[in-house]
């Protein structure tokens, strides 16, 4: 059973840059797609990002330009560099995976990590 594990969450400064990862554990492949989702208390879990294995990758209408996802299919591994933060980033951050894009982009997906938390803040 595959586990994925996050870190890199933390506060930071409004403008300031934080990397988030992701790793998979347990597992003996790369999934086709992985993504990030983040959640604010009492709002829908919003899609960040995803990237499958091909290199396609989308994000989110509010982080374009500002946050890249990048992967490391070797070690199963996921990334999220945020740059340019604000406020409003301000979030818990859960990594996805799933053999399809349909499934990590409709929130279907079977994989998710237990999440780390970004406060962006003054």
């Amino acid at each position: 059973q595959v586990q994925f594990v996050e870190s890199g969450g933390d506060l930071v400064q409004p403008g300031g840059s934080l990397k988030l990862s992701c790793q998979g554990e347990g597992g003996r492949y790369s999934f086709f797609c992985m993504g990030w989702y983040r959640q604010v208390p009492g709002k829908q879990r919003e899609l960040v990002a995803a990237l499958t294995i091909t290199g396609f990758s989308n994000y989110a209408e509010s982080v374009k330009g500002r946050f890249t996802i990048s992967r490391d299919n070797a070690n199963n591994t996921v990334y999220l560099q945020m740059n340019s933060l604000e406020p409003e980033d301000t979030a818990v951050y859960y990594c996805v995976s799933d053999d399809t894009r349909t499934a990590v982009v409709t929130g279907a997906a079977r994989y998710w990590g237990q999440g780390t938390r970004v406060t962006v803040s003054s």
